[in-house]
């Protein structure tokens, strides 16, 4: 099985026809679904949030094989992801997309679970402890994409789980719990 660092690849990464989409509408779905996955298993598993469809992405080509996914490909894959809610274009043009392997809920949840585990329940934190503090380091917080964040935080907020207070800068946004 082939690897892209720690990351083990599955089968179809190989084979050379997955890198062309498909003409045949019940092949091209399996064929998005595939990727899909893909695209959402390796983003979670290295922590990536945001693709760029004009930069070099690892699971866009396989060199092994010498295929590339073309722009046409790359976007209908990530456009699948944001018809599925796991992922939104970051801007009009359809240049970069924020991938949501975990729906803002989700992602909301766990905040509320890391809160209560750690005994943060009336603590107050940075918005940057949260990202990258000691507390938060080992947890699927740590190394969270900031405008992921703080989209989860508002959900909260909105729901009387927690107030969001403004510092001096945008390191210095605090958040305050009351689970």
């Amino acid at each position: 099985m082939q690897k892209l660092g720690e990351f083990k690849l599955p089968n179809f990464f190989n084979y050379p026809p997955y890198f062309t989409l498909q003409p045949v509408r019940e092949t091209r779905e399996k064929q998005i679904q595939l990727w899909k996955e893909l695209i959402i298993d390796f983003c979670r598993t290295q922590k990536i949030f945001v693709i760029g469809l004009e930069e070099d992405f690892p699971l866009f080509s396989n060199p092994a094989i010498e295929r590339s996914l073309s722009y046409e490909a790359r976007e209908a894959f990530l456009s699948a992801l944001v018809s599925d809610g796991r992922a939104e274009w970051m801007d009009k043009g359809h240049r970069k997309c924020l991938v949501l392997w975990h729906r803002i809920q989700d992602w909301a949840d766990l905040i509320v679970k890391f809160v209560k585990e750690y005994g943060l329940e009336d603590s107050v934190m940075t918005v940057e402890e949260i990202r990258s503090g000691t507390e938060s380091r080992g947890t699927e917080l740590h190394g969270i994409d900031r405008t992921v964040l703080m989209r989860a935080l508002k959900l909260l907020e909105h729901k009387g789980k927690l107030a969001i207070f403004k510092g001096t800068s945008a390191d210095d946004e605090g958040v305050k719990f009351s689970l």
